[in-house]
């Protein structure tokens, strides 16, 4: 191990800092190591693009002290800074065109004296940050010819470049699908873990910061609220003292990290509105799901879902609709706890509606637990058996069903002959 790893790069010690009369940070005081990733979090307004752009330099401080490799920020020049911070902002709009490359190459800046061009070397390490964020092949291009989400990785380059031992990263996934968070991630982790260097990141998202993070700062309205590890911080109580939302604290069976799945707000079944039917319990998955959710809660039914993986179409169109669902961590095996609790759902259920969805390994379990039903009540499949398509499972989707048709499910073709067959006065058990 580097004798460097663990020594301080960045403090902060009692910051304080105001915009008028509005107190923006209260006596902030943490630390960032060497070969450490710690995610500063907390709602909007709470002062973690603040404390970032204090550690910067790029605000005054009303209190305090932050320094830099044991030195105050402001003994320190832009460019002896810039050595020993680099900053990835939450989005930044280039003014012109230039190939992807030279905007890498601003990086260099803190490495060259004034009026001086890059050389050979500059440009060895511009590559290699392009390689490095899979960006490489689009080194030619300009750079307002990108996404958004291929801006951040190259802004991402632009500090790699700057071969600073900091690295200040603000939202830094702001713009990235759920793909590239995770790519992006990845790639500032291994920095952390490969190059011993030291990560402050503000983040909103507690899940990803528990997946990739050594240590979780949570900030909220300018104080400090909590630090440490992921474990120790992250608990339900603290999502709905400092974010106002109910949540389970769960674990992701194949890292061992905390999990929050967010609970929908009321009670797990309202009060039957009039002239509402049901429930009505619809297993889905992949957005096959949501045109059914949305059609049979306009149609009147009270309506249950599950077990869905977070970040799927279907978990979203169910939390916008208000219906209830089972959660499950996202690309994860149905756990046993998600299958008791959509158990729970299907025996309470009046009728069990199945959508076209993709079954593999992660969600088979959903099409398992049917058979135990068949008979009791109704079950409508829709879309026909899982063909080679979406049937992942080497066969056993289509298997599981055929033991439900041969069971009494009915098949039926189209939403439209769905909707029509739950209007009958038998289609829902007693």
């Amino acid at each position: 191990m580097s004798p460097a790893l663990g020594e301080v790069r960045l403090r902060a010690t009692h910051l304080h800092v105001q915009f008028g009369e509005r107190k923006a940070l209260q006596d902030i005081s943490i630390e960032v190591r060497a070969g450490e990733f710690v995610a500063l979090t907390g709602p909007n307004g709470s002062g973690k693009t603040t404390l970032l752009r204090a550690a910067l330099g790029l605000i005054p401080v009303a209190g305090g002290l932050v320094e830099v490799g044991g030195r105050p920020t402001g003994e320190l020049s832009a460019r002896e800074r810039a050595r020993w911070l680099a900053w990835v902002p939450q989005e930044e709009i280039p003014r012109d065109n230039l190939p992807v490359r030279d905007y890498v190459l601003f990086g260099r800046y803190a490495h060259l004296p004034p009026f001086t061009a890059e050389g050979p070397h500059d440009r060895e390490l511009a590559e290699a940050a392009l390689t490095q964020v899979g960006l490489i092949d689009r080194a030619d291009s300009g750079v307002l010819e990108l996404s958004g989400g291929e801006r951040q990785r190259v802004l991402l380059a632009r500090a790699l470049v700057q071969e600073s031992p900091t690295l200040l990263l603000d939202e830094p996934t702001a713009h990235l699908d759920i793909g590239h968070e995770l790519d992006l991630l990845g790639r500032v982790r291994k920095l952390v873990t490969e190059r011993g260097g030291a990560v402050l990141a503000a983040m909103h998202d507690l899940n990803l910061a528990a997946r990739f993070a050594d240590r979780i700062v949570v900030l909220s309205r300018g104080r400090l609220v909590d630090d440490g590890a992921p474990r120790a911080v992250l608990s339900e109580t603290l999502l709905r003292e400092v974010w106002g939302v109910q949540a389970e604290l769960r674990e992701d069976p194949r890292t061992g990290h905390p999990y929050l799945l967010p609970v929908l707000p009321g009670e797990l079944f309202p009060p039957r509105r009039r002239n509402e039917r049901g429930p009505v319990h619809v297993v889905g998955g992949g957005g096959a799901g949501a045109p059914i959710l949305r059609r049979l809660q306009a149609e009147g039914f009270r309506l249950t879902a599950g077990a869905l993986h977070l970040l799927d179409t279907d978990a979203q169109t169910a939390e916008e609709l208000g219906i209830v669902f089972v959660a499950e961590v996202p690309f994860a095996p149905l756990g046993e706890r998600a299958r008791e609790e959509n158990r729970k759902l299907l025996e309470r259920a009046r009728a069990i509606v199945v959508a076209p969805f993709a079954v593999g390994p992660a969600n088979l379990a959903n099409l398992e637990a049917l058979p135990a039903f068949a008979g009791h009540v109704p079950i409508y499949l829709v879309g026909g058996p899982p063909d080679a398509d979406r049937d992942f499972t080497g066969g056993l989707a289509r298997e599981t069903w055929e033991r439900l048709r041969a069971a009494g499910a009915l098949p039926v073709a189209t939403l439209e002959e769905l909707v029509r067959t739950l209007a009958q006065p038998s289609a829902l058990a007693a």
